[in-house]
Formats: C-alpha cells, sequence, structure tokens
C-alpha cells in the first residue's frame, strides 16, 4: 500500500504530491499538477478514485482521475461552473452527491456525482444561506446536514441544520432550521465522534471547540462543552480553522491561526469530553491540518512559509512530535491523504 498526500497551493496554481514514508512519518515530494484558478478545498470520492478541487479563482469545482500506480492526477468530464467561489467540499457518506458551502456566496450545495466520477453541471440544491458558510457534511447516518456559519460580521453565528435524502441529494430544513450559540463563537468547521452522537466544533472567533450531542432521531443539536484552543497565557489575536479527530475516538486536534499551534486534546471515552493536552509550535499560519489514514501522524501547513510539517501522534497520550517538514509552494490550503493498494 502506497500513501499519498495531496496539498493545494492557491497562490502558485498547483497540487503537490507527495509519498509519505509510513514506518517514518518522512514525507517526500513526488510531482507538481499544474491547476489554474487559485486550487483551494479538496474532497476524496468514496471510492478514492477521484479528487475534486474547488476552483476559487474561476469558480468551479473540477474532477481528477487519480492513478492507481504513481498518484497522478488525469482530468476527466467537465467542471461544475459556479456564481461564486466554494470554500469547502465533501463528499456524501454514500459517495453519490458532492456538498460545498460558499462563504461569499452565502449558500450551500449538491451536485450528483456520475459513476465515472464526474460531476454535474448543475447542482441538485443551490440554497441560500447566509455569509460565512464555511463547511458541509453529512453525519454517519447519511441523514442529516449542518452547515455552520462564522460571527465577528462576517456570518450570522448559526449552525444550519437540514435533513438529507441520501436517494435524491435534496435538502430540506430541518426543526429548528438553524442553531444559534448564545455566545459570538462563531462555528466553522467539525467532525463527528466515531462512537457517539456528539459533533465537535472549532469556532473561528472565540478560539475554541464547541461539543454538541446530536439527536439521532431528529438530528438537531445541544451543546454540552465548550473548551479553550489556546493557552491561558496567550493574549494576542488569533481565530481557528480546520478540525480532526482520530478514527478511535481517542483525540482531538485544532489549529491556532496566530498563536501558530495545534492543539490537542484527549476524549473521554465515557461521555465524549475534551481534555487539553496541550500545544505544539507549527509554522505560520496552519490554516490546514490532516490526519493519515491510520492515525499515525498529522499534518499542518503553514500558510505563510508554504511549508507542510509532519508529526509524530503519541498513541498513549496524544501529543505531537514533528518529524519533517517539506516545502509545497505558496498558500497551501487544504490536505488530503490517500492510501493505494
Amino acid at each position: 500500500m502506497n500513501t499519498y498526500i495531496y496539498v493545494t497551493s492557491s497562490a502558485e496554481n498547483k497540487i503537490s504530491i507527495l509519498s509519505l514514508d509510513k514506518s517514518s512519518g518522512g514525507i517526500s515530494q513526488i510531482s507538481e499538477f499544474q491547476i489554474p484558478g487559485k486550487p483551494a478545498p479538496l474532497a476524496l470520492s468514496k471510492s478514492k478514485q477521484f479528487l475534486y478541487v474547488g476552483r476559487r479563482g474561476i469558480p468551479d469545482i473540477a474532477c481528477y482521475q487519480i492513478n492507481q500506480q504513481d498518484g497522478s492526477l488525469d482530468h476527466i468530464g467537465e467542471n461544475a461552473r459556479l456564481p461564486s467561489d466554494p470554500n469547502c467540499l465533501w463528499s456524501d457518506r454514500k459517495g453519490n452527491f458532492l456538498f460545498s458551502s460558499y462563504y461569499e456566496g452565502k449558500a450551500c450545495a449538491v451536485h450528483k456525482l456520475n459513476s465515472d466520477g464526474s460531476i454535474e453541471q448543475n447542482p441538485i440544491e443551490w440554497i441560500s444561506t447566509a455569509k460565512g458558510a464555511h463547511s458541509m457534511q453529512t453525519d454517519p447516518s447519511n441523514k442529516y446536514a449542518f452547515v455552520p456559519h462564522i460571527s465577528g460580521g462576517n456570518g450570522p453565528n448559526q449552525i444550519w441544520q437540514f435533513k438529507f435524502d441520501e436517494n435524491t441529494g435534496k435538502l430540506s430544513a430541518n426543526v429548528p432550521p438553524q442553531f444559534s450559540p448564545s455566545e459570538e463563537l462563531g462555528p466553522r468547521h467539525y467532525v463527528f465522534h466515531p462512537n457517539m452522537p456528539i459533533i465537535y466544533f472549532t469556532n473561528e472567533q472565540d478560539s475554541s471547540i464547541s461539543a454538541y450531542h446530536m439527536n439521532t432521531e431528529n438530528g438537531t443539536l445541544s451543546p454540552f462543552q465548550k473548551i479553550s484552543n489556546l493557552p491561558d497565557n496567550f493574549s494576542g489575536n488569533n481565530s481557528c480553522a480546520q478540525i480532526q479527530i482520530t478514527r478511535n475516538g481517542n483525540f482531538l486536534f485544532a489549529p491556532n491561526r496566530g498563536h501558530n499551534s495545534v492543539a490537542s486534546f484527549s476524549i473521554n471515552p465515557n461521555d465524549g469530553t475534551l481534555r487539553s493536552i496541550g500545544h505544539t509550535k507549527t509554522d505560520p499560519v496552519p490554516r490546514a491540518i490532516m490526519l493519515d489514514n491510520f492515525d499515525q501522524y498529522l499534518f499542518a501547513a503553514g500558510l505563510n512559509t508554504g511549508n507542510l510539517l509532519s508529526f509524530k501522534i503519541d498513541q498513549e497520550v496524544g501529543s505531537l512530535t514533528k518529524i519533517a517538514e517539506i516545502n509545497v509552494g505558496l498558500e497551501p490550503m487544504w490536505i488530503i491523504v490517500n492510501d493505494i493498494e
């Protein structure tokens, strides 16, 4: 099995294709794939054979077939042209539809994915929400979808709640249609606990993580914990970005843009509450982070330096140790890891 890492470099209009040494965590560059139009968010198909790229300068979603021999990319089909630039992409749990969210476009969308990996030109859904829509995916049952919107003058500080029909790709507003935090948190990205009906959101403006119980009967949220993503003695400007959780549900990670670190948390196996483990320094600004598919390594890209850093995850306590670094180009925006047999 070979492990490939794909990193978009928005300022250089390219995707770096890297190889991971699973025994050491070392990273080596295989090639660079030129993609005009400021490539940013990435999504992998359920089959792991196709890569979807949101191009924010065109704007559209492009589809590429992943060569199963060497991890290289080949453009297939037509691109899905969009009225605004996407800032997050995600496949539904069955691999039949592609979700996208639009910060400036004030919307979320669903596109049909064809059997050959291509994207239907016209979206099944294009739903106006509000400015600051930042991510979108379905829960493990594939019945419910959530679209968080940041705050701080760039969004309404809400999580929009939808019902999702996995057969048609249609969305309908849940009841209530939005959850509004009582504080100005700015929910941005989220992950699902693998064993419990719990969702963890990064809060961009509040520099914190919020944990929510998800009602599996109706797909609505109720918060039960908020914990800072920063050390107690930090007083500068900061904002949160992406979030990652290990597949065994033991650890959670989220980056700080300002403190320039990744915060690590252990997860209580009984109730899903978080406990801070500490903070690991990264290159400025760690907008994008990603785990490998076996929870051995965490990758963090420095937006300001263009460096991709590899960290070893301590399997007992969840702490991070830097082991490798490689330059991937200016403004790295997204990281995807793919294993090929």
